[in-house]
C-alpha cells in the first residue's frame, strides 16, 4: 500500500539503493527506539557518535534537507518534567526502514544483531542531524536543544533498553480481523472486546524508482466506531493447540493489526482470554470447545464491552459513491509542506490536507481538471469546518481560454449537507488544457484544508 506522499522523500531526492524483492511476509513496520529526551540542559547528555559510524548511512538525509526538506524529523511527545516520548516523522527519521525483515523468525542471536543496528543506526542518525553542517541549521539547533534525558535509562547509557516492536509473527486461526472488520462491513458473532483505533502503519519499505528514493508503507486510516474482536482470532485452530490463548499476536492482517494493536485492547483481550481459560479448565475442554453463550454472560457480567451502543461515527466520503467527477487531494499538485489530517470529518478518502497555519504565502494545492466532454460543470470544494480554520482562503478556478475566477472561501462555515462548497458553474474545454482549480494560504488568519474537488456536469 502506498502511503501519504507528502511523508516521503522530496523530488529528485536520489540514492543507489537495493530494491526490495517483495517476496515473503516479514515486510513489519519499522521497528526504533522510543527515546526519552529533555530540553533541561541541567538533566541531558549531547548526542554520542557511535564507534562503527557510517556517514553514507545518512547520505540520503542529508540529500533531503538539501532539497529543501527543513522539517524537524522526529515526534517528541511532551510528558511531564519536561521529557518526552519521542516517535519516528517524516521521510527519514528514527525508523530503520527495512532493516528488521528477519527479526520475526530470527533466533535470539539474529534477534540481537538487529536491535544493535538498530541501535546504531538511531544514534549515528541523533549525532547527524545535531552536528553536521549540511543539516539546516533549524534542524540543527533542534537536536542541540533536545537530548537524551540523564536521569533515565542510566544502565543503558540513557536509550531504552528495549526496541519499540509495534509487530511481527501474528497466528492465523479460522478467523481472521481484517480491515472488512475494522469499518463495519463484516461483523463478528463472537465478540471478546472492542477495538477503535485508527488502522496506522509506518513505512514498510524504500526503494528506488527513476532513480528517485521513494518510502512506501506509511499509512493512516480511521474515522469507524469501535469494532469487536472474534473469539475465534485469539484462539489457534484445533487441529494445532487445544491450551493456546493468544491475545496480542492474534489472527490478524496487517492492516487491522495496526487498530487493535494498542495497550487499552490487549488489557480487554488478556481478561477476556483469562475468562476463556478458566471456563476450559472448569468444564475440562478444550479453548475452542467452550461455550461462547457462557463466555458471553460471564464477560458482560464482569461489565466488558462487547458491542458499540454509543453514537456511529459517519464514515468517510467515497470518491465512487459519490456523482461527477471527484480529484481528491492524493491526485493534486502540492507546493509546500502539508500535513495530513483526519480528526474532523467528513472527508474524502482516507485523509485530507491542512497548511498547519504556517508558511503563508509559499504553499498551495493545485487541481488539474479533466473533463470528458465541453460543456458547464458546477465546481465545489470539499473541506472540514472548524473554529480553527482560516476564514479568507483564496480559491482560483481557472476555466477556458485562459479564464479565471478568485473566491475567498471561510472555512470555518459549514460546506452543507453534500459535505462540499459550491463555487458556482463554469464552463470547461474538453481535455485539461488551462483547467484547474488553485487553493492557496497567502494571508490566511487560520489554518488552510485542502480535501477534495468535486464537478457535477449542469443539465441542459
Amino acid at each position: 500500500v502506498k502511503g501519504d506522499p507528502s511523508s516521503g522523500l522530496l523530488p529528485g531526492v536520489s540514492a543507489e539503493i537495493p530494491k526490495a524483492d517483495g517476496t515473503g511476509d516479514h515486510k513489519v513496520q519499522a521497528y526504533c527506539f522510543r527515546m526519552c529526551t529533555t530540553d533541561q540542559p541541567e538533566n541531558s547528555v549531547p548526542w554520542k557518535k557511535p564507534d562503527d559510524y557510517d556517514p553514507l548511512r545518512y547520505e540520503l538525509l542529508l540529500r533531503n534537507c538539501e532539497a529543501g526538506d527543513h522539517r524537524i524529523p522526529w515526534n517528541p511527545v511532551l510528558m511531564p518534567n519536561r521529557k518526552t516520548d519521542t516517535n519516528n516523522n517524516f521521510a527519514i527519521s528514527t525508523d530503520n526502514i527495512g532493516m528488521n525483515y528477519e527479526y520475526p523468525d530470527g533466533d535470539y542471536k539474529k534477534r540481537e544483531e538487529i536491535i544493535r543496528e538498530h541501535l546504531s543506526y538511531q544514534k549515528g542518525l541523533m549525532w547527524t542531524l545535531a552536528n553536521n553542517p549540511r543539516v539546516p541549521e533549524v534542524v540543527r539547533k533542534s537536536f542541540q536543544t533536545w537530548r537524551l534525558a540523564k536521569d533515565e535509562f542510566t544502565e543503558t547509557d540513557h536509550w531504552p533498553h528495549q526496541l519499540y516492536i509495534r509487530e511481527a509473527r501474528r497466528m492465523i486461526s479460522e478467523y481472521v480481523m481484517t480491515q472488512n472488520d475494522c469499518q463495519g462491513r463484516r461483523i463478528a458473532a463472537d465478540s471478546v472486546g472492542l477495538a477503535a483505533y485508527t488502522m496506522d502503519s509506518h513505512n514498510i519499505q524504500r526503494y528506488v524508482k527513476d532513480g528517485v528514493a521513494i518510502n512506501e508503507g506509511d499509512v493512516q486510516v480511521g474515522g469507524f466506531s469501535p469494532f469487536p474482536i472474534s473469539y475465534k482470532s485469539i484462539r489457534p485452530r484445533k487441529s494445532e493447540c487445544e491450551n493456546l490463548l493468544v491475545p496480542v499476536c492474534l489472527s490478524s492482517s496487517h492492516m487491522a493489526f495496526g487498530s487493535i494493536r494498542m495497550e487499552p485492547v490487549f488489557m480487554v483481550l488478556g481478561q477476556s482470554s483469562a475468562t476463556a481459560a478458566s471456563l476450559a479448565i472448569r468444564n475440562n475442554v478444550a479453548v475452542q470447545d467452550i461455550s461462547y453463550s457462557d463466555l458471553k454472560n460471564r464477560l458482560l457480567h464482569d461489565q466488558q464491552a462487547l458491542k458499540w451502543t454509543g453514537p456511529a461515527r459517519k464514515p468517510n466520503l467515497i470518491a465512487k459513491d459519490l456523482p461527477g467527477i471527484i480529484i481528491d487531494d492524493v491526485d493534486a499538485k502540492f507546493q509546500g509542506y502539508w500535513k495530513t489530517g483526519q480528526s474532523i470529518g467528513k472527508y474524502v478518502g482516507v485523509f485530507y490536507r491542512h497548511d498547519g497555519n504556517a508558511g503563508k504565502g509559499k504553499m498551495s494545492v493545485r487541481y488539474n481538471i479533466n473533463v470528458p466532454s465541453t460543456g458547464e460543470y458546477e465546481v465545489r470544494i470539499s473541506y472540514t469546518p472548524n473554529p480553527n480554520r482560516a476564514t479568507n482562503v483564496p480559491v482560483t478556478v481557472s476555466y477556458g481560454q485562459g479564464n479565471s475566477k478568485t473566491f475567498v472561501v471561510n472555512q470555518k462555515k459549514s460546506s452543507g449537507k453534500t459535505g462540499f462548497y459550491s463555487l458556482g458553474k463554469f464552463h470547461f474545454q474538453k481535455g485539461g488544457k488551462g483547467n484547474f482549480v488553485v487553493i492557496s494560504n497567502e494571508k490566511t488568519d487560520g489554518f488552510v484544508i485542502a480535501d477534495a474537488i468535486q464537478l457535477v456536469p449542469c443539465q441542459g
